[in-house]
């Protein structure tokens, strides 16, 4: 056995219902599987096999190896039944799957050694083939990833349910400086790490219309007759945890026709009509969020809503059923979160299933489904709150829309008795909104419905109760509590910081990446010059490597010894790109009129995505993208500052950004960003934030230190007060000569070409109502920027707050999230998996 293979890691021996040689997890092992699965799996000998045939082989090989654990975590809940977690999500930004099971089963060095015997010099060539999911858009779908990880790691049970999206997020090309779309056909090439189960597929209904009926026992019941359907068929993926025996799964539902050819319509030449139905049923899972900006895309979210739910809810139900547990005790086997609104549809659905299928009666189905849900809110931003047109809704969802009508008048009803003649708070609590064009919202629906809300940051869940959901916390203030999010070690540290987590190893010992609090021993090293030395060629390490990748994928060169300042995120205006860019043309100007001479060399790094129809985030890139063609060609610049924008911005490419990052910028307006995630990356691989006190930007400040942390802006509360006393930019322009000058230079058209048209919605949007008082908060960030520079020419300093941002970033593992979602939300405990040889 492998020496970085746990003891107590129990394998299948000889005799079991698994293939022992399959199992193998040394280097021999490993390579017999490769060779094995290269001959029978894909044909090929291994003397004219490409890269692409070899990642192949070797993940069919890690498959094999995880089956094991896979299946024995399934039979350990048939033998045992307990609760599971049912993890709904629209996303689940999953990255690569082969680095990240060589690492949970302890076997990357036994993988480098097999493929080096196919004459591939590194591991790293095998990686580098890998496509990557396209699951997710951004925070909410890798927070997903890293909740189902933490989950397995855990030994929690638990399954993930959401969509197989055959085309996920966009590729993104930079084409004169503009985000191009290119669709992201990520299952091109087979993806060898899905496991399709195709007996377990169900059928889902939308549109037709509702009619009553009097049932064999006399009483009068609904039942919703579909005008079309889809069936949803599951395809599993393997989620295995570090170092266990658990692995827990990922069922992504794929939709497909119920009749795939019409061949009537096919033998009178209606050869378009002869498929019709596969095409319209099959676009349900075709693509990641379709633009919402038209009827029929609208319509598309909401059916792939209400397909993935149902397929989920019926998958529940199902297993239920097949381990002889009464359908009435679900909640004591599943509990159901409800990743943001996404999934709302659930509690409407879960009480349509309960009701019309298995006959339960009003107050025990509610009773059932409060038990069982509870729902993650993961935005402030009104427009993100999700609600659906009256006349949409019932034209596909009819009977959900009925039964929505009855949860909203036996609500309301409570809130009357609690609120005698308060027409007002009616209106306000109500799940139909009926101001303007009446509509269904989803977060009254999930609210109404859950047994608990969480925010996911102290502050996020604090404006909740305070200004999203007053009336409702008031209500039911036992209901509303707070789980700050977290990450996974194992892939932000482990898998995307080999250096660091070589030298952790050493220092702390190797169970910090299951117990992130070792890191506090750290805190020793402080004023170790030797250890800062060690510490900072770690990162050192890192920025080579990215100055590399940027090098190869945009022609520029980059410095790796200035100081890499950073902003990836998905692109929108509360983000506040546009505030870290202008800041950068401040720099520029200082440089050019010779005003500062000591600023240290800097490599600013942007990088997301910003969503297809989103003009104004769209504009943003191409002024980014404007900046960077000026500074990056003025020999001026040469070895002071550099401006980059790194495309296609995803999982891949976020490993080699996070590790080699010095200044990590979180600078959305206080009071906008629910949480963030990436921060905490940073923070772990010992990144300094820059940033405002804003979503877990605040409690990071707390566990770091004031002292290491770089703050600036308004707070949540002075924005409050700045909006209700009718804020106005221009003051704020015209206080600061380099803010109105920098203003000038985007006006005049410096970094469009002369084009001075290009960028006027942003300059007007900036100098104009300022939604996001990108204005009021620049003066004050250009002075944290200074406070940066003055820092990073003190390198001990520097070190020190840097290795003190990684000692006391513990707290934001998703381990510790998770934790606390099973002590206060779910009530489930871990369970334990035994490999043994009485499954069959």
């Amino acid at each position: 056995m492998s020496s970085s293979q746990p003891k107590d890691l129990r394998l299948p021996t000889p005799g079991c219902y698994a293939d022992p040689i399959k199992a193998g997890i040394d280097a021999d092992a490993v390579f017999d599987g490769m060779t094995e699965h290269l001959f029978f799996s894909l044909g090929k000998l291994a003397t004219t096999a490409s890269l692409r045939d070899l990642y192949m082989a070797l993940s069919y090989a890690v498959r094999d190896r995880l089956m094991t654990r896979y299946l024995a975590s399934q039979e350990a809940i048939r033998a045992k039944p307990q609760k599971t977690v049912a993890y709904l999500s629209a996303e689940f930004l999953i990255g690569p799957q082969l680095n990240n099971n060589l690492l949970n089963l302890g076997i990357t060095k036994e993988a480098e050694e097999a493929v080096g015997r196919f004459g591939i010099e590194s591991l790293s060539h095998i990686l580098e083939v890998e496509e990557e999911p396209g699951l997710g858009n951004g925070g909410l779908g890798r927070l997903a990833a890293c909740y189902m990880e933490s989950l397995a790691s855990l030994q929690v049970p638990a399954i993930g349910y959401g969509i197989r999206y055959e085309f996920g997020i966009f590729n993104q090309l930079i084409r004169d400086g503009w985000q191009v779309e290119v669709t992201d056909k990520w299952l091109k090439g087979g993806w060898p790490w899905e496991l399709p189960q195709p007996d377990e597929s169900c059928f889902v209904g939308f549109g037709g219309r509702t009619e009553s009926y009097v049932d064999e026992k006399g009483k009068y019941r609904s039942r919703w007759i579909p005008s079309e359907h889809a069936i949803g068929v599951p395809h599993d993926i393997p989620i295995l945890g570090y170092r266990v025996n658990n692995c827990d799964r990922l069922r992504l539902w794929r939709a497909d026709a119920t009749e795939s050819f019409d061949f009537y319509a096919f033998n009178i030449g209606d050869y378009y009509g002869a498929v019709e139905e596969k095409v319209a049923s099959e676009t349900i899972s075709k693509v990641l969020y379709p633009n919402d900006g038209t009827d029929e895309g609208r319509r598309l979210r909401l059916k792939q809503q209400h397909f993935f739910v149902s397929c989920s809810l019926q998958d529940m139900l199902r297993s239920l059923e097949k381990r002889g547990i009464e359908v009435e005790d679900f909640s004591e086997h599943w509990t159901v979160q409800l990743n943001d609104t996404h999934p709302a549809i659930a509690v409407a659905e879960l009480m349509r299933l309960l009701i019309d299928h298995y006959h339960f009666e009003w107050e025990k189905a509610w009773h059932i489904t409060t038990s069982s849900v509870a729902y993650t809110n993961h935005t402030l931003l009104p427009e993100a709150l999700e609600k659906w047109d009256l006349d949409l809704f019932s034209s596909l969802l009819p009977r959900h829309l009925d039964l929505i009508y009855e949860i909203n008048k036996r609500f309301l009803q409570q809130v009357r008795l609690r609120y005698p003649g308060n027409d007002l708070i009616l209106r306000k609590l109500s799940i139909i909104d009926e101001d303007g064009c009446k509509a269904v919202r989803m977060a009254h629906l999930a609210t109404i419905g859950a047994h608990h809300v969480n925010g996911v940051a102290a502050l996020h869940s604090d404006l909740i109760k305070r200004q999203l959901m007053p009336e409702f916390a008031e209500l039911w203030p036992e209901k509303f509590t707070n789980i700050t999010n977290g990450v996974t070690p194992r892939r932000w540290v482990g898998l995307a910081n080999p250096e660091l987590s070589s030298l952790l190893d050493k220092e702390v010992g190797k169970d910090w990446i299951t117990n992130m609090e070792l890191l506090k021993k750290l805190e020793q090293k402080e004023n170790d010059s030797g250890f800062l030395e060690l510490f900072s060629k770690t990162k050192l390490s890192g920025k080579r490597k990215l100055a590399g990748y940027i090098h190869r994928q945009t022609g520029v060169l980059v410095d790796p010894s200035s100081l890499f300042d950073v902003q990836v995120k998905r692109i929108h205006q509360y983000k506040r790109q546009h505030l870290n860019a202008l800041q950068v043309i401040a720099q520029y100007l200082r440089i050019k009129n010779g005003v500062d001479q000591d600023i240290a060399p800097r490599t600013v790094i942007f990088g997301g995505k910003a969503a297809p129809g989103y003009f104004m985030a769209k504009l943003m890139i191409r002024f980014i993208n404007g900046i960077a063609d000026v500074v990056n060609a003025d020999p001026d610049m040469d070895g002071r500052l550099r401006v980059v924008f790194l495309p296609d911005y995803n999982v891949k490419l976020g490993e080699q950004v996070y590790s080699a990052t010095d200044l990590s910028e979180q600078i959305s307006t206080a009071g906008k960003e629910a949480s963030g995630t990436g921060n905490m990356k940073f923070a772990m691989n010992g990144a300094l934030t820059i940033g405002t006190l804003d979503g877990a930007n605040i409690e990071i400040r707390d566990r770091v230190g004031s002292e290491n942390f770089f703050l600036f802006g308004k707070t949540e509360s002075e924005i409050v007060e700045l909006r209700e006393n009718q804020y106005d930019p221009k003051t704020y322009i015209s206080n600061c000569k380099e803010l109105s000058e920098a203003l000038r230079l985007v006006e005049v058209g410096h970094f469009s070409n002369g084009d001075s048209e290009l960028f006027l919605p942003l300059i007007n949007s900036l100098t104009g109502s300022d939604p996001f008082f990108v204005m009021a908060d620049f003066a004050d960030y250009l002075r944290a920027q200074d406070e940066v520079n003055k820092v990073w020419k003190n390198p001990q300093k520097w070190n020190r707050m840097a290795l003190l941002n990684t000692a006391r970033s513990g707290f934001f593992s998703s381990d510790r999230s998770i934790k606390e979602y099973c002590k206060s939300i779910w009530k489930v405990k871990p369970l334990d998996v035994e490999i043994s040889c009485d499954i069959n």
